[in-house]
C-alpha cells in the first residue's frame, strides 16, 4: 500500500523512527488484531492500536456500557450508558482514525466462535475480566498458534505478559487451571483503582506493535507485574511447562472448554 499525505503526516512520528519507517507503518497498517473485552484494559489498548493506524481491530463483547465502568474504560462516555460496548468502541475508533476498519461481535467469546475468530486475526489481546475467559482464550491462540498478549488488573495491582504459542509460556504453563469459583474476590467486591487499566492496557497495546513490527524483546517468558501504591514494577521470570496441559510435550487437554464465567478477576 501507499500512503497519502494525510496519512503520511498522521503517522509521521512512526515513520521517522528507525525501527519502525515506512516499511513498519506499513505491517502495522496491513495488520489485524483482536481486542477481547471492550473494558478497562481494551479501552486504552483499543484506542492506541488505532492511533497507530492498525488497519483492522476486532471487538468482541457482550456487555453494555454502564455507569460504573466509566471511572476506567475510557472508549466510553456518560451519553453512551446502556449502549452495547462493541458500539461505543467502534464509534470512537471510527472518529479517532477513519483509516481503521473495526469489526465488532456483540457476545461473549465462546468454545464455539473462539477458533473461527482467532484464525481472522495476527494478535489477541487479552481485556478479558474473568479467569474463565482467560483460559478459553489462551488455548484458543494456543490451538490457532496465535500470539496472544495477556493482562489483569485487580485493586491496585496489574499484571502482563505476552505469549507466543508453542515457543514460550502460555497462561496454562503458570496458572494451570481458574480457581474455584468464590475464591478469588472480583473488581467489583475489591475494587480496582481506574488508572491502572491504563497502564496496563498500553503495555498491551505495545507489545503487540512490537509483535507485528519484529522489534524489541517481547515481554515472553516474563511476567511482569505492577503495584501502583508503590509505583513499583517486577518481573518473574517464567518458563514453558513441558508438562502444561495445553502446550506441553504430551498435552490432555485437545479442545475448548467453556468454564463457568465469573467477573473480574486478576
Amino acid at each position: 500500500m501507499g500512503f497519502t499525505d494525510e496519512q503520511i503526516k498522521r503517522y509521521s512520528r512512526h515513520i521517522i523512527l528507525p525501527e519502525v519507517g515506512g516499511k513498519g507503518q506499513k505491517k502495522i497498517c496491513e495488520s489485524k488484531v483482536l481486542v477481547i473485552g471492550a473494558g478497562g484494559l481494551g479501552s486504552p489498548a483499543a484506542f492506541y492500536l488505532a492511533a497507530a493506524g492498525i488497519g483492522t481491530i476486532g471487538i468482541i463483547d457482550g456487555d453494555v456500557v454502564d455507569l460504573s465502568n466509566l471511572q476506567r474504560q475510557i472508549i466510553h462516555y456518560t451519553s453512551d450508558l446502556d449502549k452495547p460496548k462493541v458500539i461505543s468502541a467502534k464509534e470512537k475508533i471510527e472518529a479517532l482514525n477513519p483509516d481503521v476498519q473495526v469489526n465488532v461481535y456483540q457476545g461473549l467469546l465462546t468454545s464455539q466462535n473462539a477458533i473461527g475468530l482467532f484464525k481472522e486475526y495476527d494478535v489477541i489481546i487479552d481485556g478479558t475480566d474473568n479467569f474463565p475467559a482467560k483460559f478459553l482464550a489462551n488455548d484458543a491462540a494456543v490451538f490457532t498458534s496465535k500470539p496472544f498478549v495477556h493482562g489483569g488488573i485487580l485493586r491496585f495491582v496489574g499484571q502482563v505478559y505476552s505469549i507466543i504459542p508453542h515457543k514460550t509460556a502460555c497462561y496454562r504453563c503458570v496458572f494451570n487451571s481458574p480457581p474455584p469459583a468464590g475464591l478469588v474476590p472480583t473488581c467489583q467486591e475489591a475494587g480496582v483503582v481506574g488508572v491502572l487499566a491504563g497502564v496496563i492496557g498500553t503495555i498491551q497495546a505495545t507489545e503487540a506493535l512490537k509483535l507485528i513490527l519484529g522489534i524489541g524483546e517481547p515481554l515472553t517468558n516474563r511476567l511482569m507485574t505492577f503495584d501502583a501504591q508503590k509505583m513499583e514494577f517486577r518481573e518473574i521470570k517464567i518458563r514453558k511447562n513441558p508438562r502444561c496441559p495445553v502446550c506441553g510435550d504430551h498435552p490432555t487437554i485437545k479442545e475448548l472448554i467453556d468454564y463457568e464465567q465469573e467477573v473480574c478477576s486478576i
